[in-house]
């Protein structure tokens, strides 16, 4: 055994040497790519409306207006889509040349609605005219122009705007470059962007996760691009630790008392590739295991007759208007009422200007109070068949509810039960609403994605900048093995053949 590989052994070591020369030549440049633009990406994250940026944008909600009930909006859409309670109902105040309280509606399948609350018509298409209006009214800037409608550019790309689309792109005129993107089916601002953020992203997020438009506009062809660059990238990391690790010496050193064979820029990428070598990879093996590949880490999405069970939503026509009729004066004002339900009682969350949240009973106008026996009584029914083992009222965020890239409801109830699956509900204590879950699996993709791609350990993104050094740290070392892999493939292409094997050429052709 031991004489076949060391047979073997030559044709083994010349393949590992020519995969990694190969694969490492366009590898290094996409590895350099992705530890720059990873380090913006810091800072700059992708465009996006923040619920803060919405809801200050807004005028204050006009209940005295918004005459049609919600049991009513949801009346005006077609049959097919009334089968199930709605994701998500919303009461607002739309813009415009004539502001008006609309029900902004989520049906069940994702589809996105808007119906006036003053006369329960179905809202839209918009026009351009009607969208400049409503990103003037949105901005505070008279001097909003609507600059073209469009399907998607490279700041709309993602498959969440799919149901608003066409959009029609606000230029807001203001010294920082604004731009809004309303939807031409509900009238509702969607996306903005910052002059800035959009020159840092395309050194951040646009290069980071390959979001060039034509290719994200086709998810699946986006989807198997980075993952087959990943996999390849990642042979290309593997192979390069074992070559480091063969040819560095600890004790018999070399003539000059050097641990490496090699000098220059080979010496760099041989030390540095050693050193940040388990860094790069986990941090691509995590990249490629983020895209799901083989759908290994697809997520229980629950059962919406459970979820139906549990608020009770449909066993009553909600109360409206609500016993008392929410007011505040200024920021405090609600900008955003959602009707709810919770074990079959009517709630009101009213957000304001400044995404503050209060809770009361539509049926009686008192703040909402729900306990922890109601909470638990009623969660057992997300879950059929399986128990509440331990119920933890979070005071603070943990290693799998933590707002390092989002906003986490704190406090928050933790429920973990004891199905195949071992799932944990989190419910909002205010509303008894299911703010997230998670089970076993994404647990584990927690681990090998979250935690090994950007290093969201509470111990580190509790205390920035400590999680700010060591990404740069890890980030330079990742860069300069990579840089110097892009200088040594640049120099290996550009090499000219030697003259002896360019004679040797013809003489071989010659023999033949």
């Amino acid at each position: 055994m031991a004489s076949a590989w060391r047979r073997a052994w030559p044709r083994i070591r010349h393949w590992l040497y020519w995969t990694h020369r190969w694969l490492g030549i366009g590898g290094c440049l996409l590895f350099v790519m992705w530890f720059v633009s990873g380090v913006v990406m810091m800072y700059v994250g992708y465009p996006n409306l923040t619920d803060e940026e919405r809801l200050a944008g807004l005028r204050p909600v006009r209940f005295d207006e918004a005459l049609v009930a919600p049991s009513a909006a949801l009346d005006a859409l077609p049959e097919a889509l009334r089968a199930q309670p709605p994701r998500r109902m919303a009461l607002e105040t739309q813009g415009g040349a004539d502001p008006q309280p609309v029900w902004r509606i989520v049906d069940a399948r994702g589809g996105r609605h808007a119906v006036s609350a003053r006369d329960g018509r179905v809202l839209g298409p918009v026009d351009a005219a009607q969208a400049e209006a409503i990103a003037r009214d949105f901005s505070g800037q008279p001097g909003a122009r609507w600059a073209e409608t469009l399907e998607r550019d490279q700041w709309t790309v993602p498959q969440g705007l799919d149901p608003l689309r066409p959009l029609h792109r606000i230029e807001v005129g203001d010294a920082a470059g604004t731009e809004l993107y309303v939807s031409s089916r509900t009238g509702e601002v969607v996306r903005d962007t910052h002059r800035a953020e959009r020159l840092w992203n395309w050194l951040g997020s646009v290069p980071h996760w390959i979001y060039f438009t034509p290719l994200r506009a086709d998810p699946p062809l986006w989807h198997d691009v980075v993952v087959w660059l990943s996999a390849a990238c990642i042979v290309s990391a593997v192979t390069g630790i074992v070559i480091g690790i063969l040819r560095i010496r600890l004790r018999r050193r070399f003539r000059n008392g050097a641990v490496t064979p090699y000098t220059g820029w080979m010496a760099w990428h041989h030390i540095a590739g050693l050193i940040g070598g388990f860094f790069v990879l986990t941090w691509i093996v995590s990249g490629w295991l983020s895209m799901n590949p083989n759908k290994w880490f697809e997520r229980n999405r629950g059962d919406a007759a459970a979820m139906a069970s549990y608020t009770g939503a449909g066993s009553s026509p909600f109360p409206w208007p609500p016993a008392q009729l929410p007011a505040g004066e200024g920021a405090a004002a609600p900008r955003e009422a959602l009707p709810m339900w919770f074990d079959g009682r009517p709630l009101l969350q009213l957000r304001d200007a400044e995404a503050r949240v209060r809770v009361v009973d539509a049926a009686t106008g008192a703040p909402a109070s729900i306990a922890r026996d109601d909470i638990v009584r009623a969660a057992t029914r997300l879950r059929p068949g399986a128990g509440v083992t331990q119920a933890t009222l979070q005071t603070r965020e943990d290693f799998h509810w933590y707002g390092h890239h989002r906003e986490r409801t704190v406090p928050i109830w933790r429920l973990e039960f004891d199905d195949a699956a071992r799932s944990w509900i989190y419910i909002d204590p205010s509303s008894g609403q299911v703010a997230g879950s998670n089970d076993s699996n994404s647990r584990l993709r927690r681990w090998l994605f979250n935690a090994a791609h950007s290093l969201d350990f509470p111990w580190l993104i509790h205390y920035r900048p400590a999680w700010d050094i060591v990404v740069w740290l890890l980030s330079i070392v990742g860069t300069v093995a990579s840089a110097s892999g892009v200088v040594i493939g640049w120099r290996r292409l550009r090499r000219k053949p030697r003259a002896s094997a360019v004679s040797a050429a013809p003489r071989a052709l010659q023999r033949s």
